[in-house]
């Protein structure tokens, strides 16, 4: 075996328990660790040890003990050690919803280059991005709002957005964010939107990715990847995970699947199938 595949053998995803619009993971890699891809969440993360290099905006960024990920939404991106050392990380996933829920209609803040040694952030993650290992409890809601709370003021401070919302019409975004959250594993059409929100479909996409980091079809497909995700970890078989989840097939899939996570869905499984932490 040689120092690639000795490296790719010895990876490990640790995963804790999901709470609602938030994943956390700690993790290490040899080499590779992700293909390009995109995810309709913030990914907020800290290296704890190594150099963990990704492509991000036409430029090579690396990251290091102190540093502060910042990805935003729906922004490709890959991930690989920037040494032969290998490297740790933690990573925190959140959904813009739970950042525009306490910013009320602001853009999103954007941190340019993707890594950030702001103290503002760097402090505001502390909360969040706990330990993965051993038995670890959820945090509690009243914690986990307050820490949410730090982090998005302190994004948008980092960031130098502005206090003033935006233009663009944030409620008729909410009402379609909330209703292809709450049908997304059938086929949703264009009119549909167009009267749960009384916006036409133009303006609406254009508000959806301004306040939301993504178009509406794509945050639809994710929402059917985290369905795919909860199947595989129960152990569904992947063509049965593909129809319970509304994809056309599994190749259909496969491919949405590695866009979005780096990764095909039978690795992913392997990696963080059977160490989902409580």
């Amino acid at each position: 075996m040689n120092d690639r595949n000795k490296a790719a053998a010895s990876d490990w995803v640790r995963r804790a328990e999901p709470t609602e619009g938030i994943e956390r993971i700690e993790a290490w890699f040899g080499g590779k660790a992700y293909g390009m891809h995109r995810h309709d969440t913030y990914a907020i993360g800290r290296t704890l040890a190594g150099v963990q290099s990704f492509n991000y905006r036409r430029g090579l960024r690396h990251s290091v003990a102190g540093h502060t990920m910042v990805l935003h939404p729906d922004e490709p991106h890959d991930g690989q050690a920037g040494t032969g050392e290998g490297f740790r990380y933690r990573m925190l996933y959140v959904d813009p919803a739970l950042i525009q829920a306490i910013l009320g209609g602001r853009a999103l803040p954007f941190i340019e280059g993707g890594v950030t040694t702001d103290s503002r952030v760097s402090r505001a993650t502390e909360a969040l991005l706990q330990r993965t290992e051993g038995a670890l409890p959820p945090l509690e809601p009243l914690e986990q709002h307050d820490a949410l709370t730090e982090l998005a003021l302190a994004l948008a401070q980092a960031s130098g957005a502005g206090s003033v919302a935006g233009s663009g019409d944030y409620a008729s975004a909410v009402r379609a964010h909330d209703f292809l959250h709450a049908n997304c594993e059938r086929v949703i059409t264009l009119d549909e939107l167009e009267r749960v929100t009384g916006r036409d479909r133009f303006a609406l996409s254009r508000d959806f990715r301004k306040f939301y980091g993504t178009s509406p079809y794509r945050y639809l497909t994710m929402r059917r990847l985290d369905l795919a995700r909860r199947l595989m970890l129960a152990g569904t078989p992947l063509a049965d995970v593909a129809a319970y989840a509304g994809f056309a097939d599994q190749s259909h899939m496969t491919r949405q699947f590695t866009q979005a996570y780096g990764m095909p869905p039978a690795r992913w499984r392997a990696l963080a199938g059977g160490i989902a932490l409580r």
